[in-house]
């Protein structure tokens, strides 16, 4: 892979390249139920300072994976106190009338909208009569309908994983307006995917100013670290097969019953392999590649660093739990707090909970039971930022309460604010509640009243996320990526310096344009968001993360370097001897700049961006090489070379919605398997 240095060659944060030293550093953790070898990944016994106790060695044992979870099961309060035998008569009143409707030939039901609507309608009823057994009866529907496999059924629909979820969100829905065609939408596309309701306007304090200008530059630099999906996997086995035809790979597999053993085609090599998710080596040894790398180190650290989410592993929800989480969230905080000096400022991923991908609105039940059912999981992850030293108590504080997001001034004052953007991911079943009102859980009004307050005191804005609100419209919905849209139109290019985002494991950037994006153009180029690349190699990429060196004036990114390893490269390693060899795959002023024609000295901001996608309208090499980035040069990345391909590249980039990404052509956003998209 060719490294984009240009005339930046003497001028490189730190090293070009760092080889990993093939001895595990033991000293990080204190202790181990397992000790690393140049074969077997470590298993730390972890004492958490915040909730006083050690995991026990069953909760990452790779080798007796749990297979139901036992946390606590929250359920709606009933509308009556049936007894049992009432309740049951209930569930299955209800059960004969859903599958009549999802199987006769009605007339009055003609579309399979309609049908599913009318099913959510039965569901809800028995949702509020006899909450507690409606999972098993979603279990038998999803069995009889042959809506998934029998297996699939029963972990997706049994009380401890999406069962009571489902449960309390059919309870509340408003199931016969838009929350019902969301949630249609989102089982099987019975339903067209609703777009944005075009009546829905953010309210903001103030009017934007009419001759609003950004702070000056200082003409001082700094430099900030952006890590990203991590996916830490503590039940990652060596060995073990590394190219499955399910997830998770690299994980160990028992003996069938014949007693044989099945030949493994593809042993996971010790660092990790492209669909498995990050070990133990893996992540330590990309830490300890950023201080060489970056000209970094726990004495002269960079500034700060951003994580845009995704602590924990891809495990399927049967087999998660909250001690799970709390131990992958205490894990990669104290690695983190080992190798990098200076503050860490997290949003949290869709994967760093559980149940997997739920973020609640407190408001579902006026901030009852059910509106606080993951607050262990705000009130852990504050604490421990606040433990590190990142925050302080009061932010900690604001963090517990609101979804693990906060708002914080950086010594050299740029306000940075984080958010829980899980509250409108599509993957999320709570966000599908309240469609019409994306701001339901207050996030939106707490995004605008931080930067109300930055504009109020001329402090420039880094806004830090991890579900993107554009590219190809695939990720948020539709009413929450629109206000999102809304909202940093209104406060840029004066106060948002720039958007951070994950997600994707990609490395990705897009534009946010003046008047909704109905013009995009260098001239109404207002914003632009980076994505981080992951440090995961799930699915088929390499390993990266990225340095930015910025101004402290302006807040302005002046250069951005992205680092990597080649995963491919992995099972070739003696790992008695060495480890990977991450190095710096290019600098983005260097790849980009003389293509946008930009000059020099000027800041790589939203008119630059779109000057980039102007450049690589009329120069398709410049696609590829965006395309080969996207991956991390991942040797496994498909080539972009057609025209619908290079169209769809350029329209990603310039939305930063869902509305926007919808109209670009489709297939063709993501590196990770070949592209769908039709070619022309």
């Amino acid at each position: 892979m060719q490294v984009f240095l240009g005339a930046l060659a003497t001028s490189i944060p730190g090293s070009a390249s760092f080889t990993v030293p093939a001895a595990f550093p033991t000293s990080v953790f204190s202790s181990y139920y397992v000790k690393p070898g140049p074969t077997i990944e470590p298993q730390p016994a972890l004492y958490d300072p915040i909730l006083n106790k050690t995991f026990a060695f069953n909760v990452t044992d790779p080798l007796s994976i749990q297979s139901h979870n036992a946390d606590p099961v929250y359920f709606p309060a009933a509308l009556a106190n049936l007894s049992e035998a009432s309740a049951e008569a209930v569930i299955t009143a209800a059960s004969g009338e859903i599958l009549t409707i999802l199987t006769a030939n009605h007339t009055a039901l003609a579309s399979n909208c309609s049908r599913c609507v009318a099913a959510l309608t039965i569901a809800q009823m028995a949702a509020k009569l006899a909450p507690s057994y409606l999972p098993d009866a979603m279990v038998s529907l999803c069995k009889a309908t042959r809506f998934a496999s029998n297996s699939s059924c029963q972990s997706t629909y049994e009380a401890g994983s999406f069962g009571a979820t489902w449960t309390q969100i059919l309870s509340i829905a408003e199931v016969a307006g838009l929350d019902g065609q969301y949630i249609c939408a989102y089982l099987g596309a019975y339903c067209p995917s609703p777009n944005v309701t075009s009546t829905f306007k953010a309210v903001f304090p103030k009017p934007k100013p009419l001759n609003a200008t950004r702070p000056s530059q200082s003409g001082q630099k700094v430099k900030v670290l952006h890590m990203s999906d991590l996916h830490l996997d503590p039940r990652y086995e060596a060995g073990s097969e590394g190219n499955c035809t399910s997830s998770m790979c690299c994980r160990h597999a028992a003996a069938p019953a014949n007693s044989t053993t099945a030949q493994v085609q593809m042993p996971a090599p010790l660092y990790g392999y492209y669909k498995c998710d990050s070990p133990y080596y893996l992540a330590l040894a990309a830490l300890q590649s950023i201080g060489p790398l970056t000209g970094t180190s726990k004495e002269n650290p960079a500034a700060f660093a951003l994580y845009t989410g995704d602590l924990v592993a891809h495990d399927s929800q049967n087999q998660r739990s909250r001690d799970y989480v709390e131990d992958i969230e205490l894990s990669i905080w104290h690695m983190f707090k080992s190798y990098i000096g200076g503050p860490v400022y997290a949003a949290l991923g869709n994967h760093d909970t559980n149940p997997d991908n739920l973020d609640v609105p407190h408001g579902i039940d006026d901030n009852g039971p059910l509106g606080q059912q993951l607050s262990w999981n705000y009130e852990h992850v504050s604490s421990l930022w606040e433990h590190y030293g990142w925050i302080d108590n009061a932010t900690a504080a604001e963090a517990a309460t609101h979804y693990a997001a906060y708002s914080v001034v950086h010594p050299l004052g740029l306000r940075v604010i984080t958010l829980n953007t899980d509250l409108y991911y599509r993957n999320n079943h709570f966000a599908l509640l309240h469609a019409s009102n994306p701001d339901f859980s207050g996030m939106f009004s707490f995004l605008i009243s931080e930067l109300q307050k930055a504009e109020d005191l001329g402090q420039r804005v880094w806004i830090v996320g991890h579900v993107l609100s554009g590219w190809d419209g695939s990720n948020p919905l539709p009413n929450g990526s629109e206000l999102f849209y809304q909202i940093i139109e209104r406060y840029s290019p004066h106060v948002v310096a720039a958007v951070f985002f994950g997600h994707t494991h990609e490395d990705q950037a897009f534009v946010y344009y003046a008047n909704n994006g109905t013009n995009a153009s260098a001239e109404t180029a207002i914003a632009n968001a980076w994505v981080g690349p992951s440090l995961t190699p799930l699915t088929n990429l390499n390993s990266g993360y990225r340095l930015y060196e910025v101004d402290t004036g302006s807040w302005d990114i002046y250069d951005a370097y992205t680092f990597y390893a080649d995963v491919s490269s992995f099972s070739e390693i003696d790992t008695t001897q060495t480890g990977p060899v991450f190095q710096l795959e290019y600098s983005t002023r260097a790849a980009y700049g003389a293509d946008a024609e930009w000059p020099d000295d000027a800041p790589l901001n939203a008119t630059f961006w779109h000057q980039v996608t102007e450049a690589m309208e009329r120069n398709r090499t410049l696609v590829s090489v965006f395309n080969g980035f996207q991956g991390k040069s991942s040797i496994r990345s498909p080539n972009c070379t057609s025209e619908a391909c290079a169209a769809a590249k350029v329209c990603y980039m310039r939305s930063g919605s869902v509305a926007l990404g919808r109209q670009c052509p489709q297939g063709f956003g993501s590196v990770q398997s070949p592209f769908t998209g039709v070619n022309f």
